[in-house]
């Protein structure tokens, strides 16, 4: 089968650019796979990090792409679909994550129906952060794909409160299992400056709004000496009301890592933690968690979107039923009050890792594919 690939790839960094070269590289070991890729996906005024692209230090899969669609610039528009048409796939495949691409994806997407078989792959339907354009954005896009692939029950749900007609199939987020092996935990403590012998909590990636950093800061406030808290992420946007939350909350046990952790530096995190913690006010599902359950780490969520779903359900960490700071540090004492937790916990892991293999998503995808 041709199957193009239309959406982020190396010169771009982070999860949906990982996510993409995961994907690539399974589908082209049984067949002929062709990645579009962006020329600008935002301008840079509305991109709220330090850079959307690999640094010379990053350790990025460089996925040979075409890089055509600039989502600011329609004439782009017109170009990309014109040379995906020219490919002849039978399949075109794109991720979806925010409105903001609509209006270029949804014109390309539009354009291949009925030509071949049109797949969206939906990170989110409804934005964790949402403007006023978001829902005629979204229905737009989505008039122009024939199938999509959701990574949980909470986007699917999304998608039908859209498109109640809707043919889709939900494939659980893979792992990723390109950051490494778990390093001792002692030399990694000592790379971090940690001090030894505490109960490490983690707090994993981009620092966003939504993520609800602040509401474990004040939880971790809570807490004895005998915890520390780990902060691991560039900063979307200003970072000074978290400052004042560590200054106020005992910053000499808070450790702070603001910048974009390359791949290298992955395992160092997950091998001195305990737990990982996603205070998240919403959410749909996390790749978070794929990185998670690679290193064997349980987790600590709150009770939105497909955080349940997928780590509750599964037993693979604690859902708490509040998004407040005493809810996450109710959890987080329960969490190492009982140490059969953490191993039942790891147990699951173990077992989910098992299924959530990216032969086993590709090959539902496909199958997915021939029902269309």
């Amino acid at each position: 089968m041709r199957i193009a690939i239309l959406s982020c790839f190396y010169p771009y960094r982070g999860g949906i650019s990982q996510f993409n070269a995961c994907l690539y590289e399974e589908l082209g070991k049984e067949n002929i796979v062709r990645a579009f890729n962006f020329k600008r996906q935002y301008p840079q005024i509305l991109f709220p990090g330090k850079t959307q692209y690999v640094t010379d230090d990053d350790e990025a899969v460089k996925i040979d792409s075409e890089r055509l669609l600039d989502t600011a610039c329609p004439f782009s528009y017109i170009t990309t679909l014109k040379k995906i048409r020219e490919w002849e796939p039978d399949l075109l495949l794109v991720r979806y994550w925010m409105s903001w691409f609509a209006p270029s994806l949804g014109y390309v997407t539009r354009g291949m129906k009925g030509r071949c078989k049109v797949i969206s792959i939906l990170d989110n339907v409804v934005p964790h952060e949402p403007r006023f354009f978001d829902k005629p954005f979204t229905k737009y896009f989505l008039k122009g794909s024939d199938g999509y692939v959701t990574l949980c029950e909470a986007v699917a749900e999304d998608l039908l409160g859209f498109r109640p007609d809707a043919a889709y199939r939900v494939l659980p987020h893979p792992l990723y299992s390109h950051f490494g092996s778990v390093k001792d935990r002692h030399e990694a403590e000592e790379a971090l400056g940690l001090e030894h012998g505490k109960k490490n909590i983690l707090f994993f990636g981009l620092v966003r709004e939504y993520k609800g950093l602040d509401i474990l800061i004040e939880a971790f406030s809570g807490l004895d000496d005998s915890y520390q808290l780990i902060i691991a992420g560039e900063p979307y946007g200003p970072f000074d009301k978290y400052a004042a939350l560590i200054e106020k909350s005992g910053k000499d046990r808070i450790h702070t890592y603001l910048h974009y952790i390359k791949d290298s530096e992955v395992s160092q995190f997950f091998s001195v933690a305990d737990v990982s913690v996603l205070p998240y006010r919403s959410a749909t599902q996390s790749g978070i968690s794929s990185v998670s359950y690679h290193f064997e780490v349980p987790m600590i969520v709150t009770d939105v979107g497909g955080l349940k779903e997928t780590i509750g359900d599964r037993g693979t960490g604690i859902v708490v039923p509040e998004i407040s700071p005493a809810s996450v540090r109710d959890g987080i004492v329960r969490y190492f009050g009982d140490p059969g937790i953490r191993e039942n916990c790891i147990r699951n892991i173990r077992k989910v890792k098992e299924e959530l293999s990216w032969k086993t998503f590709c090959k539902g995808l496909l199958d997915f594919c021939k029902t269309l």
